[in-house]
């Protein structure tokens, strides 16, 4: 056992660096879910339901800003033959300044709007302020992707543990000082010159320069218009329930939602880090089409992992109500229901969580959009006509089958790569299914008040 463990913790194959990079991100992870628990503990004592309902609109605009003007530079860093090209990397640090600087101004330009859509004036206010982050995370040093290319995760993590802390250290802070929403927007501004500033000094290599090569323009171009129509299509399917419900929902329920989505997604958002951050140089350095030892190893890594986030999405599933019971005050207890609902739905995109990234890894992000672009209007649809339907409930369930719809396109973009593993997805599905309902009939009385939710 030791002995295995050294391997593992000391070997430079491909495996042992991506099990390596995988628990560090994982160690990441959990440090994040329980920073951001203990923050979420004391603001919801210094704020009020309506501060978080608020910056859950600023966070839903910005989220959209960035994932449509989204060219793909980290994926195209971490799968192209020149990823560790000084004129490449220059070009694209320089198209990623470029973004965010126009990231910005499209936000002051629209804020006005978006005031109006969510019926919350001082959104002018705050959102030209909130937007400042997109442009200084623009001056993120690609060393950040070259680390993650290349499996090496445990400077870049540290560095973002940090980075959270001070975020956090920031907003309890200005909550105490100013009891408003202007704790959230400015401390998250904070976060990222505090991200920017730790990369740039402590992560290794040669710092950025602003240039303009025309081969690495074309390529990282020509690779990321796809991402970029794909990563809007991922807006839909991120974001659709903030923009249908927080459209739908007063402000104050609203911010009660956002509360039960935090407790139940991580065990998604654990799962997307990993496949981010591990999968694409696993499909790059081992694909699975090329001999059955890659496709075996590939489905060792991809039962763990699916194993590990349905174990972890079916706590919040049974137990999440009592949690919202013994942490929060009575201002928040519908979000015990909102909790069991949103993880039993989550199901259908954990089980095909691992597949995305393998047409990314190999070049083909034509492909991947037309993934994105079904899982985007299967999910719009089904969320509007839930709750159209039947309100909240009938909103969360149609995202739910949205996403259990488009699994026929993701064994098609799997199988392109020969990575496609139907005995994976049929034990997952028939585990998931048996636990979810079970979860469903334990709490379907908390099911039920949501039912009894009204429009805002």
């Amino acid at each position: 056992m030791i002995g295995a463990i050294q391997r593992y913790s000391q070997g430079q194959g491909l495996m042992q660096r991506a099990m390596r990079s995988a628990g560090l991100n994982l160690f990441g992870f959990g440090f994040s879910q329980v920073l951001r628990l203990a923050s979420n503990l004391v603001l919801t004592r210094l704020l009020f339901p309506e501060a978080f309902g608020v910056m859950a609109m600023v966070s839903v605009f910005l989220m959209g800003l960035a994932m449509f003007s989204d060219v793909g530079v980290g994926p195209a860093i971490m799968q192209s033959k020149r990823g560790d090209d000084r004129d490449f990397l220059d070009t694209a640090w320089t198209i990623q300044i470029i973004r965010g600087v126009s990231l910005w101004m499209v936000a002051c330009a629209l804020t006005w709007p978006m005031a109006i859509y969510f019926g919350e004036p001082d959104l002018v206010y705050y959102l030209p302020v909130a937007a400042l982050t997109q442009l200084v995370l623009g001056f993120t040093p690609t060393r950040y992707e070259t680390a993650n290319r290349h499996l090496k995760a445990g400077r870049v993590t540290l560095l973002d543990m940090g980075t959270q802390l001070v975020g956090v250290l920031f907003a309890i802070g200005l909550a105490w000082a100013t009891q408003s929403v202007w704790a959230l927007v400015i401390s998250g501004v904070l976060s990222a010159v505090a991200q920017v500033v730790l990369f740039d000094l402590f992560l290794p290599g040669a710092r950025n320069r602003f240039r303009w090569e025309s081969e690495a323009a074309h390529e990282l171009i020509h690779f990321g218009k796809w991402v970029f129509l794909s990563t809007i299509a991922g807006f839909a399917i991120g974001q659709a329930d903030k923009v249908v419900i927080g459209g739908w929902l007063s402000t104050h329920d609203f911010g009660i939602y956002n509360i039960g989505f935090f407790w139940a997604s991580f065990p998604f958002m654990m799962g997307s880090v990993v496949v981010r951050k591990v999968m694409i140089p696993i499909y790059r350095e081992s694909p699975p089409g090329e001999s059955r030892e890659n496709f075996l190893r590939l489905r060792k890594l991809r039962m763990l992992a699916t194993a590990g986030m349905i174990v972890m999405v079916m706590v919040p599933a049974f137990f999440g109500h009592w949690l919202i019971e013994l942490l929060y005050d009575p201002r928040y207890i519908a979000a015990g229901g909102m909790v069991v609902l949103i993880s039993v739905v989550q199901i259908p995109a954990i089980v095909g969580v691992t597949y995305d990234q393998a047409a990314l890894a190999a070049g083909d992000s034509k492909r991947f959009f037309v993934l994105a672009a079904t899982r985007a209007v299967f999910v719009v649809v089904g969320m509007v006509a839930g709750i159209t339907l039947y309100g909240l409930p009938g909103a969360l369930a149609g995202q739910g089958l949205a996403m259990l719809a488009a699994h026929p396109v993701v064994g098609w973009l799997a199988s392109r790569s020969r990575a496609w593993d139907p005995i994976h997805d049929i034990i997952y599905y028939a585990v998931g299914f048996a636990l979810g309902g079970l979860a469903l009939w334990w709490n379907w009385p908390l099911i039920e008040m949501l039912a009894a939710m009204q429009p805002g």
